[in-house]
């Protein structure tokens, strides 16, 4: 019999976030999120123009043509962040997310994290880190624990 791990939740979510920044328009940076609460999905997002408008796979990106570095003026961008399209999302479909774990395949940009400190959030799991590291001690503040993680395998592991 063939010895299979079982990831643990926080790798299974991770995991999931991952496949979510598949979606991505960003030609920088695929991003994805999963809001979680209880062990229970309760949204997804990823990084991309908002719905229904051009993105940057098919105009290109205006941050590249403008020569702006990643974690600098976020405002100048089509893209929606992963982490606002998890809360825009929960609140269309009347859900809250207070108390909720947001898996995120990056750490929050500061904008971002203000965002996820008004949702009520108590939880911000990561594997890997944006280049804004001013959400630290925001979350500190809120008291939003924050776990960085190493990357879950892409492998995905099932038996036949």
């Amino acid at each position: 019999m063939t010895n299979i791990t079982r990831p643990d939740f926080d790798e299974y979510v991770l995991k999931i976030a991952s496949v979510v920044a598949e979606r991505s328009t960003c030609r920088r940076h695929h991003m994805g999120a999963v809001a979680v609460r209880d062990k229970h999905i309760l949204t997804t997002g990823y990084n991309g123009a908002p719905a229904g408008q051009k993105d940057c796979l098919e105009l290109g990106c205006i941050r590249d043509e403008m020569n702006i570095a990643s974690g600098e003026k976020q405002e100048t961008c089509r893209a929606i962040h992963a982490e606002q399209n998890v809360i825009i999302q929960a609140a269309l479909h009347g859900i809250s997310l207070e108390g909720s774990t947001i898996y995120c395949t990056h750490t929050p940009c500061i904008l971002c994290a203000k965002m996820l400190v008004n949702a009520k959030i108590k939880r911000f799991v990561s594997f890997s880190e944006y280049n804004d590291d001013r959400f630290i001690d925001l979350f500190r503040e809120a008291g939003i624990e924050i776990d960085i993680k190493d990357r879950p395998p892409s492998e995905i592991t099932y038996l036949d």
